[in-house]
């Protein structure tokens, strides 16, 4: 298995609807995605993905997205004063943790069509989640499925 990794800086801000602390308020980050592609074998240049095409693609879209920008659960009050200033929220279904956010980057990298196994946000320096799915299970041979289990 081949696996390489890109780093895609950007600065955001958000808040967390109904939590009891200071990330209820208002606040930014200079994150990190840290995005992870796989591939059991190389294509005709030798690589698993051209870090160029990488960057390009999904730089592109967090640019375009998130950068610079603040994002906020939908239904969040915020998202009409930032509009109503001309500027614009990038809105998701959830709140936007560290988590939640490091699982919409890694379907956005799949809908990019890259073979993406794991995409990593880094919230600072020393704090960061990771998203991904879960391993694939075994079929037994009754039907039902199994976690596969490897031993070191």
């Amino acid at each position: 298995m081949f696996e390489i990794v890109k780093h895609i800086d950007f600065c955001f801000g958000h808040r967390l609807l109904d939590y009891d602390g200071k990330c209820n308020q208002p606040h930014g980050h200079n994150g990190r995605a840290e995005i992870r592609l796989q591939a059991e074998s190389l294509d005709d240049l030798g690589m698993v993905a051209d870090f160029r095409d990488v960057r390009r693609t999904v730089e592109a879209w967090v640019n375009a997205n998130l950068d610079h920008r603040m994002i906020l659960r939908r239904g969040d009050p915020l998202i009409d004063a930032i509009e109503g200033l001309g500027q614009e929220a990038f809105v998701m279904d959830e709140n936007p943790t560290t988590e939640n956010m490091a699982r919409m980057l890694f379907h956005q990298v799949r809908q990019l069509g890259l073979p993406v196994v794991a995409v990593t946000l880094w919230e600072t320096p020393d704090s960061y989640a990771t998203f991904a799915p879960e391993p694939a299970r075994a079929a037994r041979p009754n039907g039902s499925a199994r976690a596969a289990v490897t031993s070191n």
